[in-house]
Protein backbone atom coordinates (compact mmCIF):
# COMPACT_ATOMS: atom_id res chain seq x y z
CA UNK A 1 0.00 0.00 0.00
CA UNK A 2 1.08 3.68 -0.93
CA UNK A 3 0.26 6.77 -0.50
CA UNK A 4 -0.21 9.81 -3.32
CA UNK A 5 -0.32 13.10 -2.56
CA UNK A 6 0.32 13.69 -6.39
CA UNK A 7 -3.06 16.61 -6.18
CA UNK A 8 -2.69 17.69 -2.70
CA UNK A 9 -5.36 15.61 -1.47
CA UNK A 10 -4.36 12.40 0.70
CA UNK A 11 -5.23 9.09 -0.75
CA UNK A 12 -4.38 5.38 -0.45
CA UNK A 13 -3.68 3.33 -3.56
CA UNK A 14 -3.54 -0.74 -2.84
CA UNK A 15 -0.41 -2.34 -4.30
CA UNK A 16 -0.93 -6.01 -4.77
CA UNK A 17 2.76 -8.17 -4.51
CA UNK A 18 5.07 -9.10 -6.99
CA UNK A 19 3.72 -12.27 -8.84
CA UNK A 20 5.63 -15.32 -7.92
CA UNK A 21 8.74 -15.99 -10.22
CA UNK A 22 9.30 -19.73 -11.10
CA UNK A 23 11.39 -21.92 -8.69
CA UNK A 24 13.86 -23.41 -10.48
CA UNK A 25 14.20 -27.30 -9.90
CA UNK A 26 17.72 -26.98 -8.87
CA UNK A 27 16.90 -24.78 -5.85
CA UNK A 28 13.41 -26.73 -5.36
CA UNK A 29 16.07 -29.43 -2.56
CA UNK A 30 16.34 -26.74 -0.09
CA UNK A 31 13.04 -25.36 0.57
CA UNK A 32 12.23 -27.36 2.89
CA UNK A 33 14.34 -28.24 5.69
CA UNK A 34 15.52 -31.38 7.09
CA UNK A 35 16.62 -32.32 10.55
CA UNK A 36 20.19 -33.96 10.20
CA UNK A 37 19.34 -36.80 11.95
CA UNK A 38 16.91 -37.14 9.73
CA UNK A 39 19.35 -36.94 7.11
CA UNK A 40 21.74 -39.06 8.78
CA UNK A 41 19.22 -41.89 8.92
CA UNK A 42 18.62 -41.41 5.50
CA UNK A 43 22.20 -42.13 4.51
CA UNK A 44 22.09 -45.29 6.60
CA UNK A 45 18.83 -46.59 5.15
CA UNK A 46 20.12 -45.93 1.70
CA UNK A 47 23.71 -48.05 2.69
CA UNK A 48 21.32 -51.06 3.53
CA UNK A 49 19.74 -50.76 0.57
CA UNK A 50 22.07 -50.66 -1.94
CA UNK A 51 23.95 -53.54 0.12
CA UNK A 52 21.01 -55.64 0.52
CA UNK A 53 20.26 -54.56 -3.37
CA UNK A 54 23.74 -55.60 -5.19
CA UNK A 55 23.76 -58.86 -3.05
CA UNK A 56 20.87 -59.71 -5.39
CA UNK A 57 20.80 -61.30 -8.73
CA UNK A 58 20.10 -58.61 -11.48
CA UNK A 59 17.98 -61.19 -13.28
CA UNK A 60 15.78 -62.08 -10.43
CA UNK A 61 11.93 -61.06 -9.73
CA UNK A 62 13.33 -59.60 -5.68
CA UNK A 63 16.05 -57.73 -7.79
CA UNK A 64 13.50 -56.11 -10.33
CA UNK A 65 10.62 -55.77 -7.05
CA UNK A 66 13.59 -53.68 -5.27
CA UNK A 67 14.03 -51.31 -8.09
CA UNK A 68 9.95 -50.80 -8.00
CA UNK A 69 10.49 -49.75 -4.88
CA UNK A 70 12.63 -46.67 -6.00
CA UNK A 71 9.96 -45.76 -8.47
CA UNK A 72 7.27 -45.99 -6.46
CA UNK A 73 9.32 -43.78 -3.68
CA UNK A 74 6.76 -40.26 -2.82
CA UNK A 75 4.03 -41.41 -4.78
CA UNK A 76 1.13 -40.76 -2.59
CA UNK A 77 2.72 -37.80 -1.67
CA UNK A 78 3.12 -36.89 -5.37
CA UNK A 79 -1.06 -37.60 -6.16
CA UNK A 80 -1.73 -35.99 -3.05
CA UNK A 81 0.09 -32.76 -4.08
CA UNK A 82 -1.45 -33.05 -7.29
CA UNK A 83 -4.94 -32.72 -6.19
CA UNK A 84 -4.00 -29.80 -3.96
CA UNK A 85 -2.93 -28.28 -7.20
CA UNK A 86 -6.04 -29.03 -9.17
CA UNK A 87 -8.01 -27.35 -6.29
CA UNK A 88 -5.84 -24.47 -6.49
CA UNK A 89 -6.29 -24.25 -10.06
CA UNK A 90 -10.09 -24.87 -9.68
CA UNK A 91 -9.91 -21.45 -7.26
CA UNK A 92 -7.66 -20.00 -10.12
CA UNK A 93 -10.31 -19.94 -12.40
CA UNK A 94 -13.18 -19.17 -10.49
CA UNK A 95 -11.02 -16.10 -9.75
CA UNK A 96 -10.59 -15.18 -13.56
CA UNK A 97 -12.12 -12.13 -14.75
CA UNK A 98 -15.63 -12.00 -16.35
CA UNK A 99 -16.60 -15.08 -14.04
CA UNK A 100 -18.07 -12.61 -11.09
CA UNK A 101 -18.37 -14.87 -8.86
CA UNK A 102 -15.55 -14.64 -7.08
CA UNK A 103 -15.41 -12.83 -3.68
CA UNK A 104 -12.34 -10.50 -5.68
CA UNK A 105 -14.18 -10.08 -8.33
CA UNK A 106 -17.51 -8.91 -6.09
CA UNK A 107 -15.33 -6.02 -3.75
CA UNK A 108 -13.65 -4.88 -7.24
CA UNK A 109 -17.55 -4.12 -8.68
CA UNK A 110 -18.56 -2.84 -5.29
CA UNK A 111 -15.42 -0.45 -5.33
CA UNK A 112 -15.87 0.50 -8.61
CA UNK A 113 -19.81 1.64 -7.86
CA UNK A 114 -18.80 3.18 -4.86
CA UNK A 115 -16.41 5.38 -6.75
CA UNK A 116 -19.30 6.30 -9.35
CA UNK A 117 -21.40 7.04 -6.95
CA UNK A 118 -18.76 9.68 -4.69
CA UNK A 119 -17.84 11.17 -8.38
CA UNK A 120 -21.92 11.72 -8.67
CA UNK A 121 -21.91 13.09 -5.18
CA UNK A 122 -19.08 15.47 -5.07
CA UNK A 123 -19.30 18.77 -4.23
CA UNK A 124 -17.06 20.02 -5.29
CA UNK A 125 -19.21 19.76 -9.19
CA UNK A 126 -21.82 21.96 -7.86
CA UNK A 127 -21.29 25.57 -9.83
CA UNK A 128 -19.98 28.88 -8.28
CA UNK A 129 -22.42 30.55 -5.70
CA UNK A 130 -23.15 33.48 -8.27
CA UNK A 131 -24.30 31.11 -10.34
CA UNK A 132 -25.87 29.57 -7.61
CA UNK A 133 -27.57 33.06 -6.18
CA UNK A 134 -28.89 33.13 -10.02
CA UNK A 135 -30.26 29.79 -10.37
CA UNK A 136 -32.08 29.67 -7.24
CA UNK A 137 -34.55 32.39 -7.87
CA UNK A 138 -36.15 30.11 -10.36
CA UNK A 139 -38.42 27.40 -9.37
CA UNK A 140 -36.31 24.22 -8.48
CA UNK A 141 -33.17 26.46 -9.06
CA UNK A 142 -31.19 26.05 -6.04
CA UNK A 143 -28.60 23.44 -6.64
CA UNK A 144 -27.25 22.96 -3.25
CA UNK A 145 -30.51 21.63 -2.01
CA UNK A 146 -30.66 19.11 -5.31
CA UNK A 147 -27.58 18.19 -4.30
CA UNK A 148 -28.81 17.35 -0.79
CA UNK A 149 -31.81 15.69 -1.70
CA UNK A 150 -29.71 13.52 -4.76
CA UNK A 151 -27.47 12.59 -1.83
CA UNK A 152 -30.38 11.37 -0.01
CA UNK A 153 -32.19 9.31 -2.56
CA UNK A 154 -28.29 7.79 -2.93
CA UNK A 155 -28.22 6.66 0.42
CA UNK A 156 -29.99 3.40 -0.02
CA UNK A 157 -27.76 2.62 -2.60
CA UNK A 158 -24.77 3.73 -0.29
CA UNK A 159 -26.24 1.01 2.34
CA UNK A 160 -26.49 -1.46 -0.72
CA UNK A 161 -22.86 -1.06 -1.92
CA UNK A 162 -21.22 -0.91 1.89
CA UNK A 163 -23.18 -3.85 2.52
CA UNK A 164 -21.95 -5.82 -0.37
CA UNK A 165 -18.78 -4.91 0.02
CA UNK A 166 -18.69 -6.07 3.64
CA UNK A 167 -20.12 -9.22 2.56
CA UNK A 168 -17.10 -9.23 0.03
CA UNK A 169 -15.03 -8.86 2.87
CA UNK A 170 -16.58 -11.75 4.83
CA UNK A 171 -16.08 -13.70 1.84
CA UNK A 172 -12.40 -12.99 1.53
CA UNK A 173 -11.58 -14.20 4.83
CA UNK A 174 -13.34 -17.48 4.35
CA UNK A 175 -11.02 -17.42 1.04
CA UNK A 176 -7.90 -16.61 3.49
CA UNK A 177 -9.20 -18.89 5.58
CA UNK A 178 -9.64 -21.91 3.17
CA UNK A 179 -5.75 -20.80 1.68
CA UNK A 180 -4.39 -21.16 4.78
CA UNK A 181 -5.94 -24.49 5.24
CA UNK A 182 -4.42 -25.20 2.09
CA UNK A 183 -0.80 -24.24 2.72
CA UNK A 184 -0.50 -26.32 5.97
CA UNK A 185 -1.25 -29.35 4.30
CA UNK A 186 1.18 -28.37 0.96
CA UNK A 187 3.71 -27.93 3.59
CA UNK A 188 3.73 -31.36 5.33
CA UNK A 189 3.20 -32.83 1.64
CA UNK A 190 6.38 -30.39 0.64
CA UNK A 191 8.19 -32.04 4.26
CA UNK A 192 7.26 -35.58 3.58
CA UNK A 193 8.67 -34.68 -0.48
CA UNK A 194 11.82 -32.92 0.82
CA UNK A 195 12.41 -36.04 2.75
CA UNK A 196 12.19 -38.42 -0.14
CA UNK A 197 14.21 -35.77 -1.64
CA UNK A 198 16.75 -36.62 0.70
CA UNK A 199 16.43 -40.14 0.53
CA UNK A 200 16.93 -40.26 -3.58
CA UNK A 201 20.08 -38.56 -2.52
CA UNK A 202 21.32 -40.94 -0.37
CA UNK A 203 20.85 -43.85 -2.55
CA UNK A 204 22.19 -41.76 -5.32
CA UNK A 205 25.75 -41.79 -3.23
CA UNK A 206 25.38 -45.01 -2.47
CA UNK A 207 24.74 -46.78 -5.55
CA UNK A 208 28.04 -44.21 -6.88
CA UNK A 209 30.17 -45.22 -3.88
CA UNK A 210 29.44 -48.93 -3.88
CA UNK A 211 30.09 -48.82 -8.13
CA UNK A 212 33.28 -47.47 -7.32
CA UNK A 213 34.59 -49.44 -4.41
CA UNK A 214 33.32 -52.82 -4.65
CA UNK A 215 31.88 -53.53 -8.36
CA UNK A 216 34.40 -51.64 -11.16
CA UNK A 217 37.08 -53.13 -10.67
CA UNK A 218 36.02 -56.40 -10.04
CA UNK A 219 32.97 -56.87 -12.57
CA UNK A 220 32.69 -53.70 -14.91
CA UNK A 221 29.51 -55.15 -16.11
CA UNK A 222 27.88 -55.34 -13.21
CA UNK A 223 28.76 -52.18 -12.84
CA UNK A 224 27.01 -51.19 -15.84
CA UNK A 225 23.97 -53.28 -14.95
CA UNK A 226 23.72 -51.37 -11.62
CA UNK A 227 24.17 -48.15 -13.02
CA UNK A 228 21.56 -48.91 -15.67
CA UNK A 229 18.97 -50.50 -13.68
CA UNK A 230 19.60 -49.00 -10.31
CA UNK A 231 21.20 -45.50 -10.71
CA UNK A 232 18.62 -44.03 -13.83
CA UNK A 233 15.37 -44.80 -11.87
CA UNK A 234 17.10 -43.43 -8.85
CA UNK A 235 18.32 -40.30 -10.87
CA UNK A 236 15.07 -40.34 -12.23
CA UNK A 237 13.19 -40.60 -9.24
CA UNK A 238 15.10 -37.71 -7.57
CA UNK A 239 14.56 -35.06 -10.74
CA UNK A 240 11.06 -36.36 -10.53
CA UNK A 241 10.60 -35.23 -7.06
CA UNK A 242 12.70 -31.71 -7.13
CA UNK A 243 10.25 -31.28 -9.94
CA UNK A 244 6.71 -31.73 -8.13
CA UNK A 245 8.14 -29.82 -5.42
CA UNK A 246 9.53 -26.90 -6.98
CA UNK A 247 5.80 -26.93 -8.42
CA UNK A 248 4.62 -27.41 -4.89
CA UNK A 249 6.80 -24.69 -3.70
CA UNK A 250 5.83 -22.14 -6.12
CA UNK A 251 2.31 -22.55 -5.27
CA UNK A 252 2.48 -22.17 -1.62
CA UNK A 253 3.85 -18.92 -2.49
CA UNK A 254 1.29 -17.88 -4.84
CA UNK A 255 -1.32 -18.99 -2.18
CA UNK A 256 0.60 -16.64 0.25
CA UNK A 257 0.80 -13.18 -2.50
CA UNK A 258 -3.57 -14.05 -2.76
CA UNK A 259 -3.92 -14.45 0.87
CA UNK A 260 -1.94 -10.87 0.98
CA UNK A 261 -3.52 -9.35 -1.96
CA UNK A 262 -6.94 -10.45 -0.32
CA UNK A 263 -5.98 -8.82 3.15
CA UNK A 264 -4.99 -6.07 1.26
CA UNK A 265 -8.75 -5.48 -0.33
CA UNK A 266 -9.63 -6.28 3.06
CA UNK A 267 -8.06 -3.13 4.04
CA UNK A 268 -9.04 -1.63 1.15
CA UNK A 269 -13.23 -2.50 2.07
CA UNK A 270 -12.56 -1.26 5.59
CA UNK A 271 -11.58 2.49 4.57
CA UNK A 272 -13.73 2.81 1.60
CA UNK A 273 -16.93 1.89 4.44
CA UNK A 274 -15.55 3.91 6.68
CA UNK A 275 -13.40 6.60 5.71
CA UNK A 276 -14.90 6.93 2.16
CA UNK A 277 -18.48 7.11 3.01
CA UNK A 278 -17.90 9.36 5.53
CA UNK A 279 -15.89 11.51 3.79
CA UNK A 280 -18.65 12.06 1.61
CA UNK A 281 -21.11 12.43 4.37
CA UNK A 282 -18.96 15.05 6.26
CA UNK A 283 -18.58 16.81 2.38
CA UNK A 284 -21.94 17.00 2.09
CA UNK A 285 -23.03 18.11 5.47
CA UNK A 286 -20.07 20.76 5.39
CA UNK A 287 -21.20 21.93 1.82
CA UNK A 288 -24.89 22.45 3.31
CA UNK A 289 -24.08 24.43 6.18
CA UNK A 290 -21.30 26.37 4.30
CA UNK A 291 -23.85 27.23 1.54
CA UNK A 292 -26.20 28.68 4.87
CA UNK A 293 -23.17 30.54 5.97
CA UNK A 294 -22.88 31.71 2.30
CA UNK A 295 -26.47 33.02 2.59
CA UNK A 296 -25.92 34.76 6.00
CA UNK A 297 -22.39 36.53 5.12
CA UNK A 298 -24.86 37.43 1.62
CA UNK A 299 -27.63 39.03 4.25
CA UNK A 300 -24.93 40.74 6.01
CA UNK A 301 -23.15 41.77 3.31
CA UNK A 302 -26.40 43.59 2.00
CA UNK A 303 -26.91 44.57 5.29
CA UNK A 304 -23.46 46.56 5.20
CA UNK A 305 -24.15 47.61 1.95
CA UNK A 306 -27.59 49.41 2.58
CA UNK A 307 -26.01 50.85 6.14
CA UNK A 308 -22.94 52.46 4.14
CA UNK A 309 -25.52 53.75 1.96
CA UNK A 310 -27.53 55.33 4.89
CA UNK A 311 -24.09 57.33 6.15
CA UNK A 312 -22.85 58.28 2.69
CA UNK A 313 -26.40 59.72 2.42
CA UNK A 314 -26.37 61.37 5.19
CA UNK A 315 -22.75 62.16 5.19
CA UNK A 316 -23.69 63.88 1.50
CA UNK A 317 -27.22 65.54 2.72
CA UNK A 318 -24.78 67.14 6.07
CA UNK A 319 -22.11 68.49 4.01
CA UNK A 320 -24.60 70.07 1.33
CA UNK A 321 -26.88 71.36 3.82
CA UNK A 322 -23.83 72.48 6.02
CA UNK A 323 -22.50 74.52 2.82
CA UNK A 324 -25.83 76.11 2.46
CA UNK A 325 -26.04 77.35 6.19
CA UNK A 326 -22.84 78.73 6.00
CA UNK A 327 -23.30 80.38 2.63
CA UNK A 328 -26.87 81.63 4.32
CA UNK A 329 -25.00 83.23 7.27
CA UNK A 330 -22.54 84.88 5.21
CA UNK A 331 -25.00 86.23 2.96
CA UNK A 332 -27.22 89.60 4.60
CA UNK A 333 -30.29 89.01 5.06
CA UNK A 334 -31.29 90.90 2.23
CA UNK A 335 -29.66 91.10 -0.65
CA UNK A 336 -27.52 94.18 -1.45
CA UNK A 337 -28.78 93.73 -5.01
CA UNK A 338 -32.54 93.99 -3.52
CA UNK A 339 -31.66 96.38 -1.58
CA UNK A 340 -30.24 98.64 -3.85
CA UNK A 341 -32.87 98.27 -6.32
CA UNK A 342 -35.72 98.73 -3.46
CA UNK A 343 -33.80 102.16 -2.42
CA UNK A 344 -33.95 103.27 -6.37
CA UNK A 345 -37.80 102.32 -6.69
CA UNK A 346 -38.04 104.64 -2.90
CA UNK A 347 -35.79 107.40 -4.41
CA UNK A 348 -38.09 107.35 -8.07
CA UNK A 349 -41.33 107.61 -5.95
CA UNK A 350 -39.76 110.03 -4.08
CA UNK A 351 -38.98 111.89 -7.23
CA UNK A 352 -42.54 111.39 -8.14
CA UNK A 353 -44.03 112.66 -5.18
CA UNK A 354 -42.12 115.79 -5.33
CA UNK A 355 -42.48 116.27 -8.99
CA UNK A 356 -46.38 115.42 -8.90
CA UNK A 357 -46.17 118.08 -5.36
CA UNK A 358 -44.56 120.89 -7.29
CA UNK A 359 -46.96 120.40 -10.65
CA UNK A 360 -50.24 120.11 -7.97
CA UNK A 361 -49.09 123.42 -5.79
CA UNK A 362 -49.25 125.37 -9.49
CA UNK A 363 -52.44 123.68 -9.99
CA UNK A 364 -53.83 124.42 -6.78
CA UNK A 365 -52.83 127.72 -6.86
CA UNK A 366 -54.80 128.34 -10.11
CA UNK A 367 -57.80 126.41 -8.43
CA UNK A 368 -57.62 128.78 -5.47
CA UNK A 369 -57.18 131.77 -7.94
CA UNK A 370 -60.40 130.67 -9.49
CA UNK A 371 -62.32 129.95 -6.47
CA UNK A 372 -61.22 133.15 -4.84
CA UNK A 373 -62.61 135.11 -8.06
CA UNK A 374 -65.79 132.85 -7.97
CA UNK A 375 -66.47 133.75 -4.36
CA UNK A 376 -65.82 137.16 -4.96
CA UNK A 377 -68.46 137.46 -7.84
CA UNK A 378 -70.58 135.78 -5.93
CA UNK A 379 -70.09 137.95 -2.66
CA UNK A 380 -72.47 140.39 -4.63
CA UNK A 381 -75.19 138.34 -5.25
CA UNK A 382 -75.16 137.45 -1.39
CA UNK A 383 -74.83 140.71 0.12
CA UNK A 384 -77.88 141.80 -2.40
CA UNK A 385 -80.00 138.43 -1.19
CA UNK A 386 -79.23 139.41 2.69
CA UNK A 387 -79.76 143.24 2.12
CA UNK A 388 -83.18 142.17 0.09
CA UNK A 389 -84.14 139.38 3.58
CA UNK A 390 -83.33 142.00 6.04
CA UNK A 391 -85.68 144.56 4.38
CA UNK A 392 -88.41 142.29 3.92
CA UNK A 393 -88.17 141.13 7.50
CA UNK A 394 -88.39 144.51 9.00
CA UNK A 395 -91.23 145.69 6.85
CA UNK A 396 -93.54 142.77 8.79
CA UNK A 397 -92.51 143.39 11.97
Amino acid sequence: MTIDNGAGDSAFTLTPPEPVAAVPREKAGGLVPVEESVRMDMAREAEEYVRGLAALDARSPEFAGRVGEITALGAGEMRGAAAQSNRMLERTVRSLPGKGGDAQSQVAGSLVELRRVVEDLDPRDLPASKGRKLLSRLPGGNKLRDHVAKYASAQGTLNRIVGALRGGQDELRRDNAALQTERVRLWETMGKLQEYVVLTEALDTAVEAHIASHVDAADPHQGDTLRADVLFPVRQKHQDLLTQLAVCAQGYLAMDVVRRNNEELIKGVDRAATTTVSALRISVMLASALDSQKKVVDQVNALRGTTEDLIRGNAEMLATQSGEIQRIAADPAVGAETLRSAFQQIYRTLDAIDTYKAQATETMAATVESLTSELQHATRYLERSRSQGALEGGGLA
